[in-house]
Protein backbone atom coordinates (compact mmCIF):
# COMPACT_ATOMS: atom_id res chain seq x y z
CA UNK A 1 0.00 0.00 0.00
CA UNK A 2 1.23 3.50 -0.88
CA UNK A 3 0.53 5.89 2.02
CA UNK A 4 0.87 9.67 2.42
CA UNK A 5 0.93 11.24 5.87
CA UNK A 6 0.86 15.01 6.25
CA UNK A 7 2.69 15.43 9.53
CA UNK A 8 3.26 11.87 10.64
CA UNK A 9 5.68 12.33 13.57
CA UNK A 10 3.43 13.50 16.42
CA UNK A 11 2.00 11.67 19.43
CA UNK A 12 -0.65 9.82 17.45
CA UNK A 13 0.85 9.86 14.00
CA UNK A 14 4.35 8.62 14.91
CA UNK A 15 2.89 5.38 16.24
CA UNK A 16 0.81 4.96 13.09
CA UNK A 17 3.86 5.69 10.93
CA UNK A 18 5.81 2.98 12.75
CA UNK A 19 2.94 0.55 12.32
CA UNK A 20 2.66 1.32 8.58
CA UNK A 21 6.37 0.55 8.08
CA UNK A 22 6.09 -2.64 10.15
CA UNK A 23 3.21 -3.77 7.90
CA UNK A 24 5.47 -3.37 4.88
CA UNK A 25 3.63 -0.43 3.31
CA UNK A 26 5.44 2.42 1.60
CA UNK A 27 5.13 5.60 3.64
CA UNK A 28 5.51 9.12 2.29
CA UNK A 29 5.87 11.80 4.99
CA UNK A 30 5.09 15.35 3.93
CA UNK A 31 6.30 17.75 6.61
CA UNK A 32 9.02 20.27 7.30
CA UNK A 33 11.55 17.51 7.95
CA UNK A 34 12.42 18.67 11.46
CA UNK A 35 12.20 15.15 12.93
CA UNK A 36 14.31 12.39 11.43
CA UNK A 37 13.00 8.79 11.29
CA UNK A 38 15.38 7.96 14.16
CA UNK A 39 13.73 10.59 16.38
CA UNK A 40 10.33 8.90 16.14
CA UNK A 41 11.80 5.39 16.35
CA UNK A 42 11.01 4.33 12.81
CA UNK A 43 11.58 0.57 12.47
CA UNK A 44 14.10 -0.70 9.91
CA UNK A 45 11.44 -2.06 7.56
CA UNK A 46 10.05 -3.90 5.71
CA UNK A 47 8.18 -0.82 4.46
CA UNK A 48 10.09 2.13 3.05
CA UNK A 49 9.95 5.72 4.38
CA UNK A 50 10.13 8.56 1.85
CA UNK A 51 10.53 12.13 3.08
CA UNK A 52 8.93 15.08 1.28
CA UNK A 53 10.33 18.24 2.87
CA UNK A 54 7.57 20.81 2.53
CA UNK A 55 5.43 23.14 4.60
CA UNK A 56 1.90 22.03 3.68
CA UNK A 57 0.68 25.62 4.10
CA UNK A 58 2.63 26.40 0.92
CA UNK A 59 0.11 24.82 -1.40
CA UNK A 60 1.97 25.52 -4.64
CA UNK A 61 5.15 23.94 -3.32
CA UNK A 62 3.20 20.94 -2.00
CA UNK A 63 1.47 20.48 -5.36
CA UNK A 64 4.82 20.57 -7.15
CA UNK A 65 6.48 18.10 -4.79
CA UNK A 66 3.57 15.66 -4.85
CA UNK A 67 3.79 15.74 -8.63
CA UNK A 68 2.33 12.66 -10.26
CA UNK A 69 2.34 10.57 -7.07
CA UNK A 70 -0.86 8.68 -6.27
CA UNK A 71 -1.72 7.11 -2.93
CA UNK A 72 -3.97 4.36 -1.67
CA UNK A 73 -4.39 6.31 1.56
CA UNK A 74 -3.64 9.90 2.58
CA UNK A 75 -4.05 11.29 6.10
CA UNK A 76 -3.60 14.81 7.41
CA UNK A 77 -2.68 14.81 11.10
CA UNK A 78 -2.36 18.58 11.46
CA UNK A 79 -5.40 20.00 9.61
CA UNK A 80 -7.43 22.17 11.95
CA UNK A 81 -9.56 24.57 9.89
CA UNK A 82 -11.97 24.10 6.97
CA UNK A 83 -9.60 26.02 4.71
CA UNK A 84 -6.85 23.52 5.42
CA UNK A 85 -9.24 20.68 4.55
CA UNK A 86 -10.20 22.49 1.33
CA UNK A 87 -6.48 22.73 0.51
CA UNK A 88 -6.09 18.98 1.06
CA UNK A 89 -9.06 18.38 -1.20
CA UNK A 90 -7.52 20.49 -3.95
CA UNK A 91 -4.22 18.64 -3.62
CA UNK A 92 -5.54 15.09 -3.22
CA UNK A 93 -8.88 14.75 -5.04
CA UNK A 94 -8.35 12.06 -7.65
CA UNK A 95 -4.93 11.18 -6.18
CA UNK A 96 -5.95 9.03 -3.21
CA UNK A 97 -8.34 6.17 -2.62
CA UNK A 98 -9.03 7.27 0.95
CA UNK A 99 -8.50 10.53 2.85
CA UNK A 100 -8.35 10.55 6.65
CA UNK A 101 -9.21 13.61 8.71
CA UNK A 102 -8.26 13.53 12.38
CA UNK A 103 -11.10 15.15 14.28
CA UNK A 104 -11.58 15.02 18.07
CA UNK A 105 -13.91 13.42 20.58
CA UNK A 106 -14.05 16.87 22.21
CA UNK A 107 -16.38 17.80 19.35
CA UNK A 108 -19.22 15.82 20.95
CA UNK A 109 -21.97 17.89 22.57
CA UNK A 110 -21.20 19.69 25.82
CA UNK A 111 -22.90 19.14 28.15
CA UNK A 112 -23.60 15.56 27.07
CA UNK A 113 -27.15 14.25 27.18
CA UNK A 114 -25.64 10.86 28.04
CA UNK A 115 -22.16 9.86 29.15
CA UNK A 116 -22.34 6.90 26.76
CA UNK A 117 -20.79 8.25 23.58
CA UNK A 118 -21.19 6.79 20.10
CA UNK A 119 -20.44 8.20 16.67
CA UNK A 120 -24.09 9.25 16.57
CA UNK A 121 -23.74 11.57 19.57
CA UNK A 122 -24.40 15.14 18.33
CA UNK A 123 -21.46 17.46 17.70
CA UNK A 124 -21.70 20.80 19.53
CA UNK A 125 -19.15 22.43 21.82
CA UNK A 126 -19.79 26.07 22.78
CA UNK A 127 -16.80 26.13 25.15
CA UNK A 128 -13.82 25.35 22.90
CA UNK A 129 -12.87 26.96 19.59
CA UNK A 130 -10.62 23.97 18.79
CA UNK A 131 -13.64 21.66 18.85
CA UNK A 132 -15.81 24.04 16.81
CA UNK A 133 -13.14 24.18 14.11
CA UNK A 134 -13.01 20.37 14.01
CA UNK A 135 -16.82 20.25 13.67
CA UNK A 136 -16.65 22.72 10.78
CA UNK A 137 -14.04 20.53 9.09
CA UNK A 138 -16.29 17.50 9.49
CA UNK A 139 -19.24 19.40 8.02
CA UNK A 140 -17.15 20.29 4.96
CA UNK A 141 -16.01 16.70 4.47
CA UNK A 142 -19.55 15.34 4.69
CA UNK A 143 -20.51 17.81 1.95
CA UNK A 144 -17.57 16.77 -0.24
CA UNK A 145 -18.40 13.11 0.26
CA UNK A 146 -22.09 13.50 -0.53
CA UNK A 147 -21.73 15.88 -3.45
CA UNK A 148 -18.49 14.69 -5.06
CA UNK A 149 -17.85 11.23 -3.64
CA UNK A 150 -14.59 12.39 -2.04
CA UNK A 151 -13.43 9.16 -0.29
CA UNK A 152 -13.06 10.43 3.25
CA UNK A 153 -12.92 8.78 6.65
CA UNK A 154 -13.21 10.82 9.85
CA UNK A 155 -11.44 9.58 12.97
CA UNK A 156 -12.24 10.96 16.43
CA UNK A 157 -9.53 10.32 19.04
CA UNK A 158 -9.94 11.17 22.68
CA UNK A 159 -7.00 11.43 25.12
CA UNK A 160 -4.11 9.57 23.44
CA UNK A 161 -0.65 9.45 25.01
CA UNK A 162 2.81 8.07 24.29
CA UNK A 163 6.13 7.55 26.06
CA UNK A 164 7.02 11.25 26.01
CA UNK A 165 4.18 12.81 28.02
CA UNK A 166 1.91 11.90 30.91
CA UNK A 167 -1.76 12.70 30.18
CA UNK A 168 -3.28 15.02 32.79
CA UNK A 169 -6.37 17.12 33.36
CA UNK A 170 -4.69 20.23 34.78
CA UNK A 171 -1.23 21.27 33.60
CA UNK A 172 0.66 24.30 32.34
CA UNK A 173 1.77 25.37 28.89
CA UNK A 174 4.88 23.19 28.91
CA UNK A 175 3.25 19.83 29.48
CA UNK A 176 3.18 17.35 32.31
CA UNK A 177 6.65 17.55 33.84
CA UNK A 178 5.90 20.26 36.40
CA UNK A 179 3.03 18.21 37.82
CA UNK A 180 5.26 15.14 38.07
CA UNK A 181 7.86 17.29 39.78
CA UNK A 182 5.32 18.52 42.32
CA UNK A 183 4.35 14.93 43.15
CA UNK A 184 8.00 13.91 43.52
CA UNK A 185 8.66 16.90 45.79
CA UNK A 186 5.69 16.04 48.01
CA UNK A 187 3.70 19.10 46.94
CA UNK A 188 -0.04 19.21 46.40
CA UNK A 189 -1.43 18.84 42.89
CA UNK A 190 -4.71 20.16 41.51
CA UNK A 191 -7.40 17.81 40.23
CA UNK A 192 -10.42 19.39 38.57
CA UNK A 193 -13.84 18.90 40.13
CA UNK A 194 -14.03 16.27 42.85
CA UNK A 195 -12.03 13.84 40.74
CA UNK A 196 -14.96 11.47 40.20
CA UNK A 197 -15.75 12.28 36.55
CA UNK A 198 -14.96 9.44 34.16
CA UNK A 199 -12.35 9.53 31.44
CA UNK A 200 -10.56 7.29 28.94
CA UNK A 201 -6.86 7.16 28.12
CA UNK A 202 -5.55 5.40 25.01
CA UNK A 203 -1.95 4.44 24.33
CA UNK A 204 -0.79 5.50 20.88
CA UNK A 205 0.36 1.99 19.95
CA UNK A 206 -3.19 0.69 20.48
CA UNK A 207 -4.53 3.63 18.50
CA UNK A 208 -2.17 2.76 15.63
CA UNK A 209 -3.48 -0.80 15.38
CA UNK A 210 -7.06 0.44 15.11
CA UNK A 211 -6.18 3.22 12.65
CA UNK A 212 -4.27 0.96 10.26
CA UNK A 213 -7.21 -1.44 10.38
CA UNK A 214 -9.31 1.35 8.87
CA UNK A 215 -6.75 2.16 6.16
CA UNK A 216 -7.73 0.76 2.79
CA UNK A 217 -10.92 -0.55 4.42
CA UNK A 218 -13.82 -0.07 2.00
CA UNK A 219 -16.30 -0.20 4.87
CA UNK A 220 -14.68 2.86 6.47
CA UNK A 221 -15.34 5.16 3.50
CA UNK A 222 -17.87 7.86 4.29
CA UNK A 223 -17.77 6.99 7.98
CA UNK A 224 -16.83 8.70 11.24
CA UNK A 225 -15.14 6.39 13.73
CA UNK A 226 -14.01 7.05 17.28
CA UNK A 227 -10.83 5.29 18.41
CA UNK A 228 -10.29 4.89 22.15
CA UNK A 229 -9.50 2.27 24.71
CA UNK A 230 -12.48 0.68 26.43
CA UNK A 231 -10.92 1.22 29.87
CA UNK A 232 -12.68 3.89 31.93
CA UNK A 233 -11.17 5.55 35.01
CA UNK A 234 -12.05 8.51 37.18
CA UNK A 235 -9.55 11.36 37.50
CA UNK A 236 -8.73 10.45 41.10
CA UNK A 237 -7.70 7.00 39.87
CA UNK A 238 -5.68 8.50 37.01
CA UNK A 239 -3.65 10.74 39.32
CA UNK A 240 -3.22 7.92 41.83
CA UNK A 241 -1.81 5.66 39.12
CA UNK A 242 0.68 8.40 38.22
CA UNK A 243 1.73 8.86 41.84
CA UNK A 244 2.08 5.09 42.25
CA UNK A 245 4.35 4.95 39.22
CA UNK A 246 6.50 7.65 40.82
CA UNK A 247 6.42 5.74 44.13
CA UNK A 248 5.20 8.87 45.89
CA UNK A 249 2.02 9.70 47.85
CA UNK A 250 -0.67 11.67 46.06
CA UNK A 251 -1.60 14.94 47.76
CA UNK A 252 -4.65 16.00 45.80
CA UNK A 253 -6.42 19.34 45.99
CA UNK A 254 -9.80 19.42 44.28
CA UNK A 255 -10.87 22.64 42.58
CA UNK A 256 -13.98 23.10 40.45
CA UNK A 257 -13.48 23.41 36.71
CA UNK A 258 -15.48 26.64 36.71
CA UNK A 259 -13.17 28.18 39.31
CA UNK A 260 -10.08 27.04 37.40
CA UNK A 261 -11.45 28.55 34.19
CA UNK A 262 -11.94 31.93 35.85
CA UNK A 263 -8.75 31.86 37.92
CA UNK A 264 -6.44 30.76 35.10
CA UNK A 265 -7.66 32.27 31.82
CA UNK A 266 -4.18 32.00 30.30
CA UNK A 267 -4.41 28.20 30.44
CA UNK A 268 -7.68 27.79 28.49
CA UNK A 269 -9.24 25.63 31.19
CA UNK A 270 -12.67 26.63 29.87
CA UNK A 271 -12.08 24.70 26.65
CA UNK A 272 -9.85 21.96 27.99
CA UNK A 273 -11.95 21.21 31.08
CA UNK A 274 -15.54 22.44 30.73
CA UNK A 275 -15.38 21.72 27.01
CA UNK A 276 -13.68 18.37 27.36
CA UNK A 277 -12.02 16.65 30.34
CA UNK A 278 -14.46 17.64 33.08
CA UNK A 279 -17.28 15.78 31.32
CA UNK A 280 -17.75 12.10 32.13
CA UNK A 281 -17.52 9.95 29.01
CA UNK A 282 -17.80 6.23 28.35
CA UNK A 283 -16.97 5.45 24.74
CA UNK A 284 -18.87 2.77 22.85
CA UNK A 285 -16.37 1.25 20.41
CA UNK A 286 -18.78 -1.18 18.81
CA UNK A 287 -18.50 0.49 15.41
CA UNK A 288 -14.70 0.36 15.45
CA UNK A 289 -14.75 -3.30 16.38
CA UNK A 290 -17.17 -4.07 13.53
CA UNK A 291 -14.90 -2.31 11.05
CA UNK A 292 -11.68 -3.80 12.49
CA UNK A 293 -12.65 -7.30 13.66
CA UNK A 294 -10.61 -8.53 16.58
CA UNK A 295 -9.38 -5.11 17.65
CA UNK A 296 -8.96 -4.67 21.38
CA UNK A 297 -6.80 -2.09 23.13
CA UNK A 298 -4.16 -4.09 25.01
CA UNK A 299 -2.26 -1.55 27.12
CA UNK A 300 -3.88 -0.93 30.49
CA UNK A 301 -3.38 2.61 31.76
CA UNK A 302 -1.27 1.70 34.79
CA UNK A 303 1.04 -0.36 32.58
CA UNK A 304 1.38 2.36 29.97
CA UNK A 305 2.03 5.08 32.56
CA UNK A 306 4.78 3.11 34.26
CA UNK A 307 6.57 2.87 30.92
CA UNK A 308 5.95 6.54 30.12
CA UNK A 309 7.28 7.79 33.44
CA UNK A 310 10.33 5.54 33.23
CA UNK A 311 11.04 6.96 29.77
CA UNK A 312 10.62 10.58 30.88
CA UNK A 313 12.81 10.10 33.96
CA UNK A 314 15.49 8.66 31.68
CA UNK A 315 15.35 11.55 29.19
CA UNK A 316 16.22 14.93 30.75
CA UNK A 317 15.28 16.78 27.56
CA UNK A 318 11.64 15.92 28.30
CA UNK A 319 11.80 17.37 31.80
CA UNK A 320 10.72 20.89 30.86
CA UNK A 321 10.18 23.11 33.92
CA UNK A 322 7.21 25.44 34.13
CA UNK A 323 7.79 27.84 37.06
CA UNK A 324 4.83 30.04 36.09
CA UNK A 325 2.43 27.12 36.39
CA UNK A 326 4.11 26.03 39.62
CA UNK A 327 3.49 29.49 41.12
CA UNK A 328 -0.10 29.46 39.83
CA UNK A 329 -0.74 26.15 41.62
CA UNK A 330 0.82 27.41 44.87
CA UNK A 331 -1.22 30.63 44.78
CA UNK A 332 -4.50 28.91 43.97
CA UNK A 333 -4.02 26.30 46.69
CA UNK A 334 -3.15 29.03 49.20
CA UNK A 335 -6.27 31.03 48.28
CA UNK A 336 -8.39 27.92 48.70
CA UNK A 337 -6.90 27.22 52.15
CA UNK A 338 -7.48 30.81 53.31
CA UNK A 339 -11.10 30.63 52.15
CA UNK A 340 -11.63 27.38 54.01
CA UNK A 341 -10.14 28.80 57.20
CA UNK A 342 -12.31 31.91 56.95
CA UNK A 343 -15.46 29.91 56.35
CA UNK A 344 -14.77 27.35 59.08
CA UNK A 345 -12.90 29.59 61.49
Amino acid sequence: MNVLFIGGTGTISAAISRRVVELGWDLWLLNRGTRSPESWNAPPGPGAVHQIDCDISNEEEAKKKLGSLDFDVAADFIAYTPEQVRRDHRLLAGKTGQYFFISSASAYQKPLSSCYVTEGTPLANPYWEYSRQKIACEDLLWSLYRNEGFPMTIVRPSHTYDERSVPLGVHGKHGSWQVLKRIMEGKEVIIHGDGSSLWTMTHNSDFAVAFTGLMGNIHALGEAVQITSSETLCWNQIYQVIANALNKPLKAVHVSSEFLSRAGPGYDFLGGLTGDKAVSVIFDNSKLKRLVPGFCAKIRFDEGIRNTIAYILGHPELQVPDPDFDRFCDRLIAVRERALKELTG
